[in-house]
C-alpha cells in the first residue's frame, strides 16, 4: 500500500485541478456553448493539456534535476511571460479584434501561465519525491527517476483532463437544455 499513495496523491490532485474553474473546465465549456456543440468543448481540452503539462513538466523535471525552486519567482517568471504574450498579441489590432475568441494557441498559453501561477507543478513535490527517489518503496524497480516523474505527469494530466471534460460538458448540456426548456416555456 506505501507503493499505492503517492499515485492516489497525483490522480487526487489532477482530479482536484479538473474541478478548479480556473484549471479550464469554464473556457472548454464556452467554447461548447458558443459553438452548440459539446464536442467542441471536449477539443478544448487539447490545448488545455499541453499548457498544462508544459507548466508541470518543468516543476517535475527540476525535482528530479534536484533544483531549488522559488514559488515567487516562478510566479513572476508566469507573469512577465504573459505581460510578453498579451502585448504580442494586441500589437496592430484593433480594440474589437483584441476581444475575439482566443484560439487554441491563445488557450494553450492561458493554460501554462494559469497552472505556473497557482502552482499546479508544486503541488506535485511532495508525490513526486518518494516516485522518484531511487531506494523510495514507490519507485518502481529499475525505472529511471525522469521516467517516473513523466509518468506522474501523464497520471496527473490524464485525471485533470478527465474531469475537466466532465465539468465542460456537463455545464454545456446543463445549459443547453436549460435554454430548450425557457424557449419551450416562452413559446420561441
Amino acid at each position: 500500500m506505501d507503493t499505492l499513495w503517492p499515485w492516489l496523491a497525483v490522480v487526487g490532485l489532477g482530479a482536484l485541478h479538473g474541478l478548479n474553474p480556473a484549471s479550464g473546465w469554464m473556457l472548454a465549456a464556452a467554447w461548447g456553448l458558443r459553438a452548440h456543440d459539446p464536442m467542441q468543448a471536449l477539443r478544448a481540452l487539447w490545448p488545455i493539456a499541453a499548457g498544462h503539462t508544459a507548466s508541470i513538466a518543468l516543476v517535475g523535471i527540476a525535482v528530479v534535476l534536484g533544483l531549488a525552486l522559488d514559488r515567487v519567482v516562478l510566479q513572476a517568471a508566469a507573469a512577465t511571460l504573459f505581460a510578453i504574450a498579451v502585448l504580442v498579441h494586441l500589437w496592430g489590432r484593433t480594440p474589437l479584434a483584441a476581444r475575439a475568441p482566443a484560439g487554441h494557441a491563445g488557450l494553450a498559453l492561458w493554460s501554462f501561465f494559469a497552472s505556473t501561477a497557482h502552482g499546479a507543478g508544486l503541488m506535485l513535490v511532495p508525490a513526486l519525491l518518494p516516485l522518484c527517489m531511487q531506494d523510495a518503496p514507490a519507485g518502481l524497480a529499475g525505472a529511471s527517476p525522469l521516467l517516473l516523474a513523466l509518468a506522474a505527469i501523464a497520471v496527473h494530466t490524464a485525471a485533470m483532463l478527465a474531469v475537466t471534460g466532465l465539468m465542460a460538458t456537463g455545464v454545456c448540456r446543463g445549459l443547453d437544455a436549460a435554454v430548450r426548456r425557457y424557449r419551450r416555456v416562452l413559446g420561441c
